[in-house]
């Protein structure tokens, strides 16, 4: 069974090194953005399959990664749906969670294109995980009035990150069709699926607040 994507170090050089975004493994301090794009697509949405088939085994017994070491390659449609908690499990522990760190990478590196000296702008633009998503389209719409790249680099990096964001819909959206035919598909887009993670995590955040 996969694990969530972890959090990589961001920096600016981090944006900015195009080849690392595509081959993160832990050993390699220099990874890149499109690095960690490819491999956590790679471990989470391009094995979708496998994961959900992964599930069934420990579905009893709730959801736990470490229990499956091997993964089946039956096709969805083979299987009975999967347990209701080892798929939630599933969804909000290694899915969700995966999605919101690639999003967490690409906002980053959008503000980062936005202005390398204040990479952090976008994040106090939005205060929640959505409205970033809205400042992000915002701020890299070159026809929103907001794209202001101030060299080349970063008008590369904005077209980049727009060409990965759009990379990034569609997987999700494949890898959510897939997950609503095994899990059962309760008509929820997986845009709202992950507004309603995102604001579950926000909320047990400040519960835990001082």
């Amino acid at each position: 069974m996969s694990q969530p994507s972890n959090n990589p170090t961001l920096t600016p050089q981090f944006c900015f090194n195009e080849t690392a975004l595509r081959d993160l493994t832990s050993a390699n301090p220099n990874y890149s953005r499109t690095d960690f794009l490819r491999l956590s697509r790679v471990a989470i949405d391009d094995s979708i399959i496998q994961n959900l088939n992964a599930l069934i085994t420990p579905s009893r017994a709730g959801f736990e990664p470490s229990s499956t070491a091997e993964r089946q390659t039956q096709t969805p449609r083979s299987r009975p749906p999967i347990d209701t908690e080892a798929c939630h499990g599933f969804k909000n522990n290694v899915l969700f969670r995966s999605w919101q760190t690639r999003s967490d990478v690409l906002n980053y590196c959008a503000g980062v294109a936005v202005d390398p000296e204040d990479p952090d702008l976008i994040a106090r633009e939005g205060e929640s995980a959505k409205d970033r998503e809205r400042v992000v389209d915002e701020r890299l719409d070159p026809y929103s009035g907001r794209f202001f790249p101030r060299e080349a680099r970063t008008e590369s990096l904005a077209n980049l990150i727009r060409n990965e964001r759009g990379v990034e819909g569609i997987i999700r959206a494949r890898s959510w069709g897939l997950v609503a035919e095994r899990c059962g598909d309760d008509g929820v887009r997986w845009e709202e699926a992950l507004d309603r993670w995102r604001e579950a995590q926000e909320r047990n955040h400040s519960s835990n607040q001082p």
